[in-house]
């Protein structure tokens, strides 16, 4: 029966699978160093280039770098410090925002699920709002705002589940319509907080926060989302038989042994999670967890052993060529990311819903 659920997409064979797969694995490694290249300040790509490897020998060979690309001076900065962090950080989020879209919308059984349907959105919207407008967790230190955003993000989630399990356990329906009604109730408050503060200069910070932005990047935090987006996507690729049988629905799954109930509530936590961190680091994003799982199911359908990997790869070239977008669209001025992640994200979305023989996993 769980063959049932697994939908097939437009490439089929394990062989197409696998070479996609591959050139994917290829793809992002080369786009992060194609993309280091572009910015507003025109850098020749040999001392780009040559930065990068005296920081990776420096860094795990023990070797001396040179002083025309030591620490301190601009290329340097500019490379090391400023561009490569940011498209690492892209990455990272990009896997964390398309395997949380994948398994949200598995979670809910709903195709227009991604990880912000459920609330998380609005929690992180919230902290951020109560952070700036009103000070709260301000003893946090500099990154307070998006501690704060993180904490809204993980707390909202769990309010969810709770929510969910009032009156019985909870199902995909419940979910559905418990995150609903937290996202309505966050944003309400959100907007009454911005109204009592009557404070124009942090009514245009948060806002600003809330387009999504990966200027902040550092390497410090970097190595904290890349662990928890690559732990989350290895533990749901274990998972793929279990998110297979949740398209299945609670009753099928049970007559075949499997409870759906804990580990629906145990895959919201680890998604929350994942959510959270990307919150935390780039403010919040949109699309990116609602399409590009939509475009892989299309392609290789809803088996989750093949739509994780190929989502994952997906997610963070997708948002690696959006940041460089970002930086190079306007002269002299970046746009956000959110911003641009919608931009792309909407019309895509739209013409995924407009075709007639498109279902929830692919072509059917």
């Amino acid at each position: 029966m769980e063959s049932d659920a697994v939908k097939r997409g437009l490439f089929r064979g394990k062989p197409l699978y696998i070479v996609t797969a591959l050139v994917l694995l290829i793809a992002l490694p080369l786009s992060i160093l194609a993309a280091v290249t572009f910015g507003t300040m025109r850098l020749p790509m040999g001392e780009v280039y040559r930065v990068i490897r005296f920081e990776l020998g420096s860094t795990f060979l023990r070797l001396p770098i040179p002083e025309e690309w030591a620490p301190g001076t601009p290329i340097h900065d500019v490379v090391w410090l400023i561009r490569l962090p940011r498209l690492v950080l892209a990455a990272a989020v990009g896997v964390g925002l398309s395997i949380s879209g994948v398994v949200m919308q598995a979670i809910v059984k709903n195709p227009l699920a991604d990880p912000y349907i459920l609330g998380i959105s609005s929690g992180a919207s919230l902290g951020a709002t109560v952070a700036v407008m009103l000070g709260v967790g301000i003893t946090l230190g500099s990154n307070y705002v998006g501690i704060m955003a993180f904490a809204g993000a993980f707390c909202v989630s769990m309010a969810v589940i709770g929510l969910a399990n009032v009156g019985g356990r909870a199902n995909s329906v419940k979910l559905l319509l418990a995150g609903s009604a937290l996202s309505a109730v966050c944003g309400a408050f959100s907007s009454f907080v911005i109204y009592i503060a009557h404070d124009d200069h942090s009514t245009s910070k948060i806002v600003n926060w809330t387009m999504g932005s990966l200027a902040a990047a550092n390497w410090e935090n970097n190595a904290a989302i890349l662990a928890v987006a690559l732990a989350g996507t290895l533990f749901f690729l274990t998972q793929h038989r279990t998110l297979n049988l949740m398209l299945l629905g609670d009753e099928s799954a049970i007559t075949l042994g499997t409870d759906l109930h804990r580990w629906r509530v145990a895959y919201l936590v680890v998604s929350s999670l994942m959510v959270g961190f990307s919150v935390y680091n780039a403010g919040i994003i949109g699309f990116v967890g609602l399409v590009v799982p939509h475009g892989a199911r299309m392609l290789f359908g809803t088996d989750h052993k093949k739509l994780i990997p190929i989502s994952a790869l997906a997610g963070a070239i997708f948002l690696v060529w959006a940041d460089v977008l970002c930086r190079t669209i306007l002269p002299g001025n970046e746009m956000p990311i959110g911003i641009l992640t919608s931009m792309i994200g909407a019309p895509c979305f739209i013409y995924l819903m407009a075709r007639k023989k498109y279902g929830f996993g692919g072509g059917d």
